[in-house]
C-alpha cells in the first residue's frame, strides 16, 4: 500500500553552523565589544545572552539572517521568554522543532479526514504516516497538508508506491 511520512526537521547541520558564524559576528562587530554578548548551541536549543533586551533582538535578527542564508526555515524556531540571568545579564532560549508534536498530528489527521480523501493518517514516533489505495490521493493529501499547514515547516519523505 502506498504511503509517505510527514516530518518537521531542521537540518541540524546548517543550524550548528549558522549558530557558528553568528557567534563569529558576534565577535568581530563593534558594537557588541566589550559585551557579554554570546550564542551556543547545546542539542535542540539556542541560547542568546546579552546586555538588553535591544541586544538579544540584534542577535537573534543576526541568527535568523544567517538560518536564511542557509535554508534553514526561521519557523522552526520557538521563542521563549527574556530570562534575567546575574548582574546586568539576559537571555533568550530558542528552542529548534524537531517532530511533530500530537496537537499538529491531531490537526492534519482532521484536515485529512474532513477532505474525504481515501487516506489513513497514523501518529508514529514525531511523524505523521499517511496511506491510501492510490497515489493520487497521496499526492492530493500533500497537497493540503502544505496549504493547511502553514505555522510549521513540513516536508515529505519515505514515499513508498
Amino acid at each position: 500500500m502506498p504511503s509517505f511520512d510527514t516530518v518537521c526537521e531542521a537540518n541540524m547541520v546548517d543550524v550548528k553552523h549558522a549558530v557558528e558564524n553568528t557567534a563569529k559576528e558576534i565577535s568581530t562587530r563593534f558594537d557588541f565589544k566589550g559585551t557579554p554578548a554570546a550564542v551556543e548551541l547545546k542539542d535542540k536549543e539556542i541560547i542568546l545572552i546579552g546586555n538588553a533586551d535591544f541586544q538579544l533582538t540584534q542577535i537573534e535578527d543576526i541568527l535568523r539572517n544567517k538560518l536564511t542564508k542557509r535554508n534553514v526555515d526561521v519557523r522552526f524556531l520557538d521563542r521563549g521568554e527574556v530570562q534575567k540571568m546575574g548582574g546586568d545579564k539576559v537571555k533568550l532560549v530558542l528552542k529548534v522543532r524537531d517532530g511533530i508534536d500530537t496537537e499538529l498530528g491531531k490537526k492534519i489527521q482532521r484536515f485529512i479526514k474532513d477532505s474525504k480523501l481515501k487516506v489513513q493518517a497514523a501518529i508514529q514516533d514525531g511523524k505523521l504516516r499517511v496511506s491510501g489505495a492510490k497515489r493520487d490521493d497521496l499526492q492530493a493529501s500533500m497537497a493540503l497538508i502544505k496549504k493547511e499547514v502553514i505555522d510549521v515547516p513540513v516536508s515529505f519523505d519515505n514515499f513508498r508506491d
